[in-house]
């Protein structure tokens, strides 16, 4: 039984996104008769079926050693892009982590934002977000991650900036974002080189292709930093 989690610990980023969706009529204000409570419902039961859901792929994968799945979305010419997911025990644990604070930051934002207007869109953000941060951890393919990566800048700036009434919010927002603009350039040439070079963004493909390939010391160099100063920049590490 515990088989079929693993299989398809493919929709555990999808939780997320689907309470994210399912509380647009909310969050836009079409809906306003039930108030935003049923947003709030539904993203926190999205959070539990997707922590109770990894839970059992976890005990699933635990003797089993780990897995990848592969779904090819792109082939030509010479181009190859494959949405790859790593399942785990690693990726499983951390990803328990995130929809389990999640799950606990939902709770309390439940008292904490209990009068606020927006309540339904900051869940809807909470839910974007967790869906990234989760298909984040399962990602076996650089391509995919730097994806992930970019829809974590645009949750984290629209949480940032929830009340964007205030200027002091729109600022840090701004800030933010811009700052991540900067990782994002840097990120974006390490993996356009590395795909060139490489023929592949797939971690497993890369593991085997650096084994072989002798690189130039200057390209080797380049090549590091971007791919290091790319996440340092994007999750505000530098000039903090």
């Amino acid at each position: 039984m515990t088989q079929f989690f693993v299989e398809t610990s493919w929709l555990l980023p999808v939780y997320g996104l689907m309470g994210a969706v399912l509380s647009l009529p909310w969050s836009t204000g079409l809906v306003r008769r039930t108030g935003p409570r049923p947003a709030v419902y539904l993203n926190i039961a999205m959070t539990l079926l997707a922590f109770g859901h990894g839970l059992l792929a976890f005990r699933g994968i635990w003797n089993q050693g780990s897995q990848e799945l592969l779904f090819s979305w792109f082939d030509f010419a010479d181009l190859h892009l494959t949405l790859a997911l790593d399942i785990s025990v690693l990726n499983l644990g951390a990803l328990e982590l995130i929809t389990g604070l999640s799950l606990l930051a939902q709770v309390f934002a439940l008292g904490y934002l209990e009068k606020d207007w927006a309540l339904a869109r900051f869940y809807g953000l909470m839910g974007f977000f967790e869906a990234a941060m989760s298909g984040l951890v399962l990602s076996g393919s650089l391509f995919v991650s730097y994806s992930l990566l970019e829809m974590l800048t645009l949750s984290t700036y629209l949480l940032v900036g929830f009340w964007y009434a205030q200027p002091l919010v729109v600022t840090a927002a701004r800030d933010a974002f811009l700052t991540k603009r900067i990782g994002d350039v840097l990120l974006l040439m390490g993996v356009v080189a590395l795909a060139s070079l490489a023929g592949s963004l797939n971690f497993n493909d890369l593991y085997e292709w650096v084994k072989v390939e002798e690189l130039a010391p200057a390209m080797a160099t380049l090549l590091g930093l971007a791919l290091i100063a790319g996440p340092i920049g994007k999750c505000a590490q530098f000039p903090l």
